[in-house]
């Protein structure tokens, strides 16, 4: 693990290409250093909590990846070089000014966390259905109305956060969601527990509201 935060160099360290780990948040970063694209050994790449705008389309070269923290930054979206990231398990663009999820992100197969939290995302995409590895998805303080019937049919899915957003209803098909077990629904627009919420609660999943 190269732990750089605070202190990024302009060129890439001596022990740079053999690290599978690289740690550049909390260091006011306005752009991702160019060194950082050539590193194709890395497993692991936190940027988190700077103030990039921008993710350089260079970091799709980065195949290896598998955890990628983006959160607490200036992103209006998804940067198009996660697209190719398919060995990604953890993605976090949380905290930062996202309106709309790509419908490519239902191609990243492998992913089994995804935390949007913070964000502006009024609608989450159908393509999410392909993410079949998913275990946790994480959208809470989002502007949500509603909940897309094909989260239910996630596999894997055990952790569904929904807190903080403007969510009135829920599908009926959630009820049969094969692994949820947290459902959290607190500070939305529900006046009464939803009867699929209830229907999950009965059979054991811990539901919030």
């Amino acid at each position: 693990m190269l732990d750089l935060r605070g202190a990024v160099p302009a060129a890439a360290p001596a022990a740079a290409p053999a690290a599978r780990g690289l740690v550049l948040s909390e260091s006011r970063l306005e752009r991702v250093p160019r060194w950082v694209a050539k590193l194709r050994q890395l497993e692991m790449l936190d940027l988190a909590h700077n103030r990039l705008a921008l993710v350089p389309d260079e970091l799709a070269a980065l195949h290896r990846v598998e955890v990628l923290y983006l959160g607490d930054n200036r992103l209006m979206a998804v940067p198009a070089a996660v697209r190719a990231l398919r060995s990604l398990r953890y993605l976090s663009v949380a905290d930062n000014a996202i309106a709309v999820l790509p419908e490519w992100l239902g191609e990243l197969d492998a992913l089994v966390e995804l935390r949007a939290q913070g964000n502006r995302i009024a609608g989450l995409p159908e393509s999410l259905g392909g993410l079949t590895a998913l275990r946790e998805l994480h959208v809470r303080a989002n502007r949500l109305h509603a909940v897309p019937p094909v989260l239910a049919a996630l596999p894997r899915l055990r952790v569904l956060d929904l807190r903080a957003n403007g969510v009135t209803t829920l599908p009926d098909e959630l009820a049969d969601a094969p692994a949820l077990e947290k459902l959290d629904l607190r500070w939305n627009d529900l006046r009464a527990l939803p009867p699929v919420a209830k229907a999950l609660a009965d059979r054991g999943c811990f539901v919030l509201w």
